[in-house]
């Protein structure tokens, strides 16, 4: 029998991206970076870095390899939320704008990390009219897609229950008038597992 099927992003919803990224600015310059903000939305404005030009830009974007994409560790709460939905009969499915080359990476971190995901969905990013990521959900028709950039649901089918991770608040690009793409907000995945499993 087959299972309906959840897609989950992976990057602020299932992993955490921001100490990844100060992990792999501790790997290019030698130094973790402290903490300036940890309510801001974007890694370059939660740590105590510079904006990077030249060459010093290509040695820490060299920094996010296959080893990078495998040890990202999971955002509290997240890996309990995805075995909750799995244990109340979804298939859960990763859909992540990562570019397709580290795709088994991000498989593989998800599997260490414990999550009950089996499959992932490399879209590559771009921004645009049309969410890089609304091609996938139209082919694998899940019931819900959650997902902590509500650009990433532009174009999703409408009948595909769209929710937003709010996650944190400063600089967060979840505002105005383009939330109506999102048919329900939570502040985190296992908030988003309560509300689709309180009324099953």
């Amino acid at each position: 029998m087959t299972r309906p099927i959840l897609a989950l992003d992976a990057d602020g919803v299932l992993v955490d991206l921001h100490i990844g990224y100060a992990t792999a600015w501790q790997r290019a310059f030698g130094v973790f970076p402290a903490e300036r903000d940890p309510l801001a939305y974007w890694p370059i404005d939660r740590w105590q870095v510079e904006r990077l030009e030249g060459d010093q830009r290509l040695h820490l974007r060299a920094q996010f390899d296959e080893a990078f994409w495998t040890s990202l560790p999971a955002i509290a709460g997240a890996v309990d939320a995805c075995h909750r939905l799995h244990d109340a009969g979804f298939e859960l499915v990763c859909v992540t704008a990562l570019d397709a080359e580290f795709e088994a990476a991000r498989l593989r971190n998800l599997r260490d990390l414990g999550f009950p995901i089996e499959r992932v969905i490399a879209t590559g990013h771009h921004e645009g009219e049309r969410s890089p990521k609304a091609d996938a959900i139209a082919a694998l028709r899940p019931q819900a897609f959650v997902d902590d950039y509500i650009v990433y649901m532009r174009g999703v089918p409408a009948d595909v229950h769209t929710a937003l991770v709010l996650r944190a608040p400063n600089g967060s690009p979840n505002v105005g008038d383009e939330l109506v793409l999102a048919k329900s907000v939570h502040q985190d995945l296992a908030a988003f597992a309560d509300h689709w499993l309180g009324g099953r």
